[in-house]
């Protein structure tokens, strides 16, 4: 952690698409950062909640393996977020401190906070780990390391590139359009897609009232220093579908914002080239709360994580970029009502 943290190490692809980096790292303790490139704007102009989670993995996962012998390694069983005010370009960069809880023979156990670039909270996550030994024996290091010096490119990083593509959707749009037929215009073209699906290569596939599912090509860019898929991405994927689901039921002039969020990871993630389908579907639609389940699935059928989140629904309040729901100052009791 602290060769990397001095950039005297390669940086993994993940690290080259988005900008994130570890800045800092001690025993039970790491802190990384990312920019707040205009390249995670989605449609309403503002960062989905997942993209707080996507930092996150990264300290969470670092904070606990600082405290590992050598050999042993750590595969992350879930990550738990709570999100309490919006991220966006205006945010500099964000910032995620995580310290590890609990460390013991089979379970890590961490937390972390994800502030803005002046130190606003704005999301408390945890994480449990798994941990385990995957060589009896190691081979012996090497006396000496080639000093390590970084390739230069013809092209800037991804995140760093200047001429952004896609749009946000003027307030016009939000104040006539509901939830469901903004997800259908961005599907059927009607409507300009966000920078956010350029950067990544996403795109909606279904959009149903209280169902949506998005489509991720899990590329090598998506790469962790493991050399697969960065846990991060897949959290974030199962927050976008849970969003799109709530969307979806959300009338013209109603301003939302995602609560939480759970993810379970239930097996690794090849970068292959190939979509990850999450599918999103609400279980339960109240007044002011709405609760969705996701279920992310591979290019072979299969399973590869499992999540549910809540999200804060206000009636006849209209969404705006300029004002965003701030969840800690808006929640209120729910009203009970059937599920769509």
């Amino acid at each position: 952690m602290r060769v990397a943290s001095k950039g005297t190490m390669p940086a993994p692809p993940i690290h080259h698409l988005t900008g994130l980096r570890p800045v800092e790292g001690d025993v039970g303790a790491a802190v990384y950062e990312m920019p707040a490139s205009p390249w995670w704007q989605t449609s309403a102009g503002v960062f989905t909640p997942g993209v707080m989670a996507f930092l996150a993995d990264a300290p969470l996962g670092a904070a606990v393996s600082t405290m590992l012998p050598a050999g042993k390694v750590l595969t992350t069983s879930d990550i738990t977020m709570n999100f309490l005010r919006p991220a966006s370009v205006e945010s500099g960069r964000l910032v995620g401190q995580a310290r590890a809880i609990q460390v013991g023979e089979t379970l890590g156990l961490a937390e972390v906070t994800v502030a803005d670039g002046v130190g606003r909270v704005l999301a408390h996550g945890t994480t449990r780990c798994f941990l385990f030994q995957p060589f009896e024996t190691l081979p012996e290091p090497p006396k000496e390391f080639e000093p390590y010096v970084a390739p230069e490119y013809d092209t800037p990083d991804p995140y760093l590139r200047e001429d952004v593509p896609g749009e946000v959707l003027p307030q016009d749009v939000w104040d006539r359009m509901t939830g469901l037929e903004i997800l259908r215009g961005l599907m059927d073209g009607s409507l300009p897609l966000p920078p956010f699906s350029y950067f990544t290569g996403g795109r909606w596939t279904e959009a149903e009232e209280g169902t949506a599912s998005f489509a991720l090509p899990m590329t090598e860019w998506m790469n962790s220093p493991a050399l697969r898929i960065y846990g991060g991405t897949i959290a974030m994927l199962t927050d976008i579908c849970l969003v799109g689901a709530v969307q979806t039921t959300v009338p013209a002039r109603t301003a939302f914002s995602p609560l939480d969020v759970k993810v379970h990871f239930v097996r690794p993630v090849a970068a292959d080239g190939r979509d990850v389908i999450a599918r999103g579907t609400v279980v339960h639609r109240g007044r002011k709360l709405a609760v969705a389940n996701a279920e992310l699935v591979n290019a072979d059928g299969k399973v590869v994580a499992i999540a549910t989140g809540s999200s804060l629904i206000l009636p006849d309040r209209p969404w705006t970029v300029e004002r965003p729901v701030v969840a800690e100052e808006e929640a209120e009791g729910d009203e009970e009502q059937s599920a769509p």
